[in-house]
């Protein structure tokens, strides 16, 4: 093929992604709406992609950027001379390391039974992912059913010999809400538990908002904080700040092996060989805007997302759930019959060319909304909001989505643990998920199915989802 095949090839692939600009896809991707600020980011990301980041030794540019870097996001989030940072391939990987790092503290202390993290739940799902890789219980704490926020004295008691960490979010993704980190962090100083905060969504919008409840390595009892820069930081995907107190701590994440047969390996993160070019991108574009420049762009989000929560609570049968702490939206129908259901007000939003995240409910939370907004999105919550209004009309139109209660019928009588892939496939196609054509266009009718499954089963399901669309066809 020509270069220009190629290139073209490409193109017909990324024709039925969802808008990477715009600031309609209120999920996924981080625009700033400045091209300028994409422009020297792909320039700092082509000029260091083929560098390794395995060995900053043999490329001391490595430890050039990555010590410049974690030194600026330090110096926003409460960091002093003693603190340091490791540069992570996303907020994932941010928060496994916390938690692996805090595993072998627990670890070293010669105590016996299973580490335990405290969680609020509704932290992110990377904690439950670092919990099932690392051989730790979770142990999930109610939120307060008014404010959403965790419950310090709630997580204060769930603490116990066995803990390895708290954590806590800055704020939590699904509804925008600040956790209580000065209460949760003294109740682990308290205990001698190290506390984690996950600002990887928040982390670069909060310390240029006013009136910020304190949340970051400058509060007591807070012993390491993760920030994604590939989100607020506004360049390519993957790069994360994950900072600790001090050196110690940040060891305890550390792999390092002399005893085998090739070269000497010190891996700060999970992967070995490392890409260069999105911690580059995030380097140039820290040094491009500045703190002004990012307080700017944080500023306009928040305010947008502000504009929108309230346009929002003026749409009868929708209302907020949460708040906005930082630049995040959740919303929810009013839950009556003759109500829009929030599941076919996503649909009508994305067959209009506004793409939402539908969440399902958890215990006393309904099902939700989610919008993340962003710099470019800022002028265009009047286009947003109208666009919600006939959303919300057609809804109505439509009427609310409900699960199929003959697959319901048939679900309660299946062993997740003996289904095989032909069974998985025959119940996907029965759900309307399955086969060549991929993922209907309406999909309020799939969540409300995920919603009534058994836990279990749906996670299976969803899994078949996936799988199936990364099989190449025959």
């Amino acid at each position: 093929m020509t270069a220009e095949q190629i290139l073209a090839q490409l193109a017909a692939y990324k024709k039925d992604d969802l808008p990477t600009h715009g600031g309609t896809t209120t999920a996924y991707v981080f625009d700033p709406g400045d091209p300028a600020i994409d422009d020297i980011a792909l320039r700092a990301y082509e000029l260091l992609a083929h560098v390794n980041g395995i060995d900053p030794t043999q490329f001391p540019s490595v430890a050039r950027i990555e010590n410049d870097l974690v030194a600026t996001v330090a110096g926003q989030l409460g960091g002093d001379a003693a603190t340091v940072g490791t540069v992570t391939s996303g907020g994932t990987e941010s928060c496994l390391l916390a938690v692996l790092g805090a595993r072998e503290l627990w670890r070293a202390k010669k105590l016996t039974g299973t580490p335990r993290i405290v969680v609020p739940n509704t932290v992110h799902a990377a904690f439950y992912k670092a919990a099932h890789l690392f051989g730790l219980d979770a142990v999930t704490v109610p939120v307060d059913p008014l404010t959403l926020r965790a419950d310090p004295a709630a997580m204060a008691a769930a603490i116990g010999p066995l803990t390895a960490l708290v954590v806590a979010s800055a704020p939590s993704y699904a509804y925008g809400v600040l956790d209580p980190v000065r209460e949760i962090a003294a109740a682990a100083l308290n205990a001698g538990v190290p506390c984690h905060v996950d600002a990887c969504i928040g982390g670069w919008v909060l310390p240029f908002l006013e009136g910020v409840a304190p949340f970051d390595l400058s509060v007591p009892g807070v012993t390491s904080l993760s920030v994604d820069l590939h989100k607020y930081g506004y360049v390519p995907k993957g790069v994360s700040v994950l900072l600790h107190k001090n050196s110690e701590l940040r060891l305890r994440h550390w792999f390092t092996i002399a005893g085998w047969a090739g070269y000497p390996l010190v891996n700060p993160t999970l992967a070995s060989s490392r890409p260069v070019g999105p911690m580059a991108s995030a380097w140039a574009v820290q040094k491009y805007l500045g703190a002004d420049g990012f307080r700017a762009l944080a500023r306009s989000a928040h305010a947008a997302a502000a504009q929108l929560a309230a346009g929002i609570a003026d749409i009868d049968g929708l209302r907020v759930v949460g708040g906005v702490d930082s630049t995040l939206v959740a919303f929810a129908d009013d839950g009556g019959p003759d109500d829009p259901d929030v599941r076919v007000v996503v649909d009508e939003l994305a067959l209009r060319g506004w793409h939402l995240q539908i969440q399902p409910s958890v215990r006393h939370v309904p099902t939700t909304a989610h919008a993340t907004i962003t710099a470019s999105a800022a002028g265009k919550m009047p286009e947003l909001l109208a666009v919600l209004r006939d959303s919300v009309a057609a809804a109505r139109l439509v009427g609310r989505a409900a699960a199929d209660p003959d697959l319901i019928a048939a679900a309660a009588q299946i062993d997740v643990a003996e289904l095989t892939e032909e069974q998985v496939g025959f119940l996907l196609e029965m759900a309307g998920v399955g086969g060549s054509a991929g993922l209907p266009e309406r999909m309020a009718p799939v969540h409300a199915l995920v919603e009534a499954l058994p836990g279990p089963l749906a996670e299976r399901l969803l899994a078949g989802v996936l799988s199936r669309q990364l099989t190449p066809e025959a």
